[in-house]
């Protein structure tokens, strides 16, 4: 399915580039209230510890939050 002729005239290609890209990602976070922030702040936490035990439990390299040092596993000649 293409989409009509009439809205390829509509694309702001301005926002196609990575400094557009960067503009609108923070124009619409600016439109968000207090309350939308702190929870949007709150679910991307929850997915890096999410992601963090994910790479824990698989024995994968990883940067500890706390210490910022990087942690190899023993089972791939880290310590």
């Amino acid at each position: 399915m293409s989409a009509p002729a009439n809205q390829a005239a509509e694309i702001d290609w301005s926002l196609c580039t990575y400094a557009g890209a960067e503009r609108e990602q923070l124009r619409r976070w600016s439109k968000l209230s207090l309350r939308a922030k702190l929870e949007a702040v709150e679910e991307m936490g929850d997915l890096a510890a999410n992601f963090l035990n994910w790479r824990k439990a698989r024995g994968l390299p990883y940067i500890d939050p706390d210490t910022g040092q990087a942690v190899r596993p023993a089972a791939l000649g880290g310590g």
